[in-house]
């Protein structure tokens, strides 16, 4: 017999009554979206390893959710909560789907939009709000993950030409993508690390999408590489100087990351949550084993912080007060406690647990990427770290 509960997930602590109405319809439009069009359709692209990211990122962009919490350009200028939200609700399906609407928005709307000029913004902002364009995200290169300043792709003067020469990895969407955000280090005295809006069509750039991964399979992960690519003068993005540059676009993104996490595990624990009121043990459910309240108690307990630390966030970016080792506490906390809870959700689910019919163990191998991805865990620690004592442990 199924159990009837009085209590949700979203109830426990009646956090909704912290949200404005116009979020709680969002988050509602995106949900439906969500279980609608993503979710019959997200465990056969993890099991495949492939993704109709052009498909998909024409009706997101019809929804107004690429570069939404940017203004101008086709873009909505939503707060950064709604922004969040939106993350959270794409993230309850898959991590790559959330990664494709960050990378796009977060991280190349985001850099063109607060380091490029005008032109740039009128040339490329309309079509990737709409979906219409991709963009992609280069930094990473294959030795230099966690020390973004030490890479070697580099930009050459040649007359009013840039030339670049170099390869990034582990690159969202480079393989699909219409237009690269590249970072590469000038070849003068000073070595400034600067930004390059490159169209892929440019000759010399060359993309190759990266498959045999165990997580983040429904995205598209590509490498690309740099072969005397050449580019006006136009094309550098003109407010960028320095590390600065990425590391904002970063910071935007890992924001977006801190309510995706909440997400990923509250859709698991819901689906423990049902599991686990009809699978019957020993002729009685198994939620009315202490073993099994004593799990569920704990999560929703982890989640429920999660969710308030989140919109805390949230409403200090809302206010413009946002520092960024507050956003490393966001992401350091709760996507170790997201993957936490999908790790404990599937010994819930017993060995459907490792079946794509369930969403937990797939969370849990995207969470893995996550949890490594835009600032590992490590690094976050030693952001905050740095923080409260004033003293650098990165060297």
């Amino acid at each position: 017999m199924a159990t009837t509960a009085t209590t949700t997930i979203d109830s426990l602590l009646d956090l909704d009554s912290l949200l404005r109405a116009e979020d709680r319809d969002l988050r509602t439009m995106v949900r439906d979206f969500g279980e609608q069009r993503l979710r019959p359709h997200v465990a056969e692209w993890f099991e495949k390893g492939s993704v109709p990211v052009r498909e998909l990122a024409t009706e997101i962009g019809k929804l107004g959710l690429l570069g939404m919490h940017l203004t101008g350009y086709g873009c909505g200028g939503s707060t950064a909560t709604a922004y969040g939200l939106v993350c959270q609700e794409l993230e309850a399906v898959d991590s790559g789907l959330r990664s494709l609407v960050s990378v796009q928005g977060s991280l190349a709307m985001f850099a063109i939009h607060h380091w490029g000029s005008e032109e740039q913004r009128q040339q490329w902002l309309p079509g990737m709000a709409a979906g219409e364009l991709i963009g992609c995200f280069g930094l990473t290169e294959p030795d230099f993950g966690s020390n973004p300043g030490g890479m070697r792709t580099t930009a050459r003067r040649d007359g009013s030409d840039w030339i670049l020469n170099g390869s990034k990895m582990w690159i969202t969407n480079a393989s699909v993508a219409d237009v690269a955000i590249v970072w590469a280090r000038e070849k003068d005295g000073a070595g400034t690390i600067a930004g390059f809006a490159v169209p892929t069509s440019t000759p010399g750039f060359s993309a190759r999408e990266m498959t045999h991964k165990l997580s983040l399979r429904a995205s598209v992960t590509s490498e690309f590489s740099l072969d005397d690519v050449r580019v006006p003068a136009e094309a550098k993005l003109p407010g960028a100087q320095g590390l600065s540059g990425p590391l904002a676009c970063l910071s935007e993104a890992r924001f977006g990351i801190v309510f995706g996490a909440v997400g990923a595990a509250r859709d698991c624990l819901e689906t423990a949550l049902e599991y686990v009121g009809t699978r019957e043990v020993f002729d009685k459910p198994l939620a009315g084993y202490q073993l099994t309240q004593a799990k569920i108690a704990d999560m929703a307990v982890e989640l429920g912080k999660a969710q308030l630390l989140a919109l805390h966030l949230g409403h200090l970016k809302d206010d413009g007060r946002i520092r960024p080792e507050q956003i490393s506490v966001g992401k350091l906390n709760n996507v170790r406690e997201a993957l936490k809870i999908a790790r404990q959700c599937r010994t819930l689910l017993g060995a459907n647990g490792v079946t794509l019919e369930y969403p937990a163990l797939r969370h849990a191998n995207n969470l893995e990427s996550v949890l490594t991805y835009e600032g590992t865990s490590e690094v976050h620690q030693l952001v905050i770290g740095e923080a409260l004592t004033g003293v650098s442990a990165f060297r």
